[in-house]
């Protein structure tokens, strides 16, 4: 354990995070994640519940042999079972053979679960608890006892809520883990029950546990911390079982930049909490909210122009810290509530030696474009790639590499039950050669972006390692039926970057036409590739 802390991070993502509605982590992306989570710092990793699955039997084992300088695993479980001596019982000893470092085990601390749930009398519960904890002291360094319900057993009867940890703290606790299982309680209330339990245990680490059900997870650790607590469990993205558990990647950068808590966490780790949440988000197959807090791909994103203009003169006006201390970034979106701030913005970035000013007639010219296409339906929020491509014809940096002469698609269907056939035809222009292209596609535009791409791969032969990674489609006005204009967004990819692109038209292949132009024109124009024309001077020269 790194030295000098005051409240020291317990992640919880593998055992409650993966209790998670749609999350299945295999045991390879549980071994991938704790790594991860150990290269980033976390004090405490809970890995899972020894015996509870073959899955986390296996994760166990596979990590015995593990070499993490700053990271104890911990294995998690509960006190014996009623009516077996705790020395006899299964799961304790699962826990001492698991090979972690430390053992975390939850009792009940609500009255009403001791004698409803467990069938058992309140003096049973409190010996169970002790006894529990005393034989996991015997044999593990370290052991934490997660109080389940504490605050809704403190409200019910406070008394025994707190005889609770005392059995707890007898039988040798190392730290007393006070859990919002419920996830009800709100933050004063929470401030005072903590507050309260810090004074009676003064001598142990009292820590916090909570979940999200009425959306409070984070202000209740923090108001935990505030209190006195000294540990914090959590998960990344706040991942976990109904509505999720405390977000540590909301809690570790409140704690460190709002409050100035130290929770031991580097200015260098801090920069990669943004690549963590995305490393879990990836491993739980889920899509990144685009709006979570510090991480986001919004969360420093400007879109109305008052706010872009008062960005570029200084940050912290419409920003609450600056974005790369957690590895995240500024970003200035592009609509039709864009103003000159916006454009200018983009073109700084695009060519800042160029000395522009928010009057040149090139940000004119590209502020009367973008609302005349937005105006007609485009919207390059979500499609950055074709906004890049529309600044550099605005600034006259930007060369088709190829012309389009025709194209042609069939999709031809036999019988009722039988799939579609489709079939594109191609004819481009490229230099001064005309090359002409056709493919079978699942489906009209797969058909054409595969017929497309042939035609071009020979000149250009970088597009054969590009892909459409997502298509979506948008009817922008229902009222029109299949008349309506639609918006089709198309997201690129080549292995190593991502890239999305928009067309919009009443036909819906005009409009998957354009975006495909777009996505190709973008990864010749990032590769550095010069068109037809300029390749023959080069090499004539």
């Amino acid at each position: 354990m790194k030295a000098s802390q005051q409240v020291e991070l317990f992640d919880t993502t593998l055992r409650d995070g993966a209790q998670t509605a749609g999350i299945a982590f295999s045991v390879e992306d549980k071994m991938r994640i704790a790594n991860r989570l150990a290269e980033f710092g976390m004090d405490w990793i809970e890995g899972g519940w020894p015996g509870a699955s073959p899955k986390d039997d296996l994760f166990f084992a596979q990590m015995k042999n593990r070499n993490w300088p700053n990271s104890r695993l911990v294995a998690f479980g509960s006190t014996a079972r009623p009516g077996h001596a705790a020395s006899k019982d299964r799961g304790l000893n699962n826990l001492v053979e698991s090979g972690a470092d430390a053992a975390c085990i939850f009792g009940k601390s609500w009255d009403i679960h001791a004698t409803k749930a467990l069938g058992i009398t309140l003096e049973q519960n409190l010996e169970l608890v002790s006894e529990s904890v005393a034989y996991l002291k015997q044999r593990l360094d370290y052991v934490m006892f997660d109080a389940e319900h504490f605050f809704d057993g403190y409200r019910a009867s406070p008394d025994y809520a707190i005889k609770v940890l005392k059995a707890a703290a007898d039988g040798g606790a190392d730290a007393l883990v006070l859990c919002d299982t419920n996830g009800g309680s709100v933050p004063s209330y929470l401030f005072d029950v903590v507050r309260e339990v810090v004074a009676r245990f003064p001598d142990k680490i009292i820590g916090i546990h909570a979940h999200n059900d009425s959306e409070l997870a984070v202000s209740n650790t923090i108001s935990a911390v505030q209190a006195g607590a000294r540990h914090v469990q959590g998960t990344v993205n706040g991942i976990g079982e109904r509505c999720g558990n405390a977000n540590l990647i909301s809690v570790i950068p409140i704690l460190k930049l709002k409050l100035g808590i130290d929770c031991d966490v580097s200015d260098v780790e801090l920069q990669q909490l943004s690549s963590l949440s995305r490393f879990v988000n990836e491993m739980a197959n889920r899509l990144p909210w685009q709006h979570q807090p510090f991480v986001g791909q919004n969360a420093f994103a400007h879109k109305g122009g008052i706010h872009v203009s008062a960005i570029r003169k200084q940050s912290s006006l419409y920003e609450h810290i600056d974005p790369a201390l957690v590895g995240n970034e500024q970003r200035v979106m592009v609509s039709d509530q864009a103003g000159r701030s916006n454009i200018l913005s983009k073109l700084q970035l695009l060519e800042p030696e160029a000395g522009l000013a928010a009057d040149d007639p090139v940000v004119a010219e590209a502020v009367t474009r973008i609302k005349e296409l937005e105006a007609a339906g485009y919207a390059f929020e979500g499609a950055d790639a074709s906004f890049q491509l529309l600044l550099r014809r605005a600034m006259g940096r930007f060369r088709r590499h190829f012309e389009l002469v025709r194209f042609r698609v069939y999709d031809e269907k036999r019988g009722h039950h039988d799939m579609p056939e489709a079939e594109a035809t191609v004819q481009v222009r490229v230099g001064g050669k005309l090359v002409h292209s056709a493919a079978l596609g699942n489906g009209p535009v797969n058909a054409m972006d595969k017929a497309l791409r042939a035609a071009l791969v020979d000149v250009y032969p970088g597009l054969s390692a590009m892909q459409l990674s997502d298509f979506k489609v948008r009817v922008l006005s229902t009222k029109q039926a299949t008349e309506a204009m639609v918006r089709v967004l198309i997201e690129s990819s080549d292995g190593h970057r991502k890239w999305s692109t928009v067309g919009v038209s009443t036909d819906v292949l005009e409009a998957a036409y354009r975006a495909l132009n777009d996505a190709i024109e973008y990864k010749l124009v990032m590769d550095q590739v010069p068109p037809p024309d300029e390749q023959d001077r080069q090499s004539s020269s």
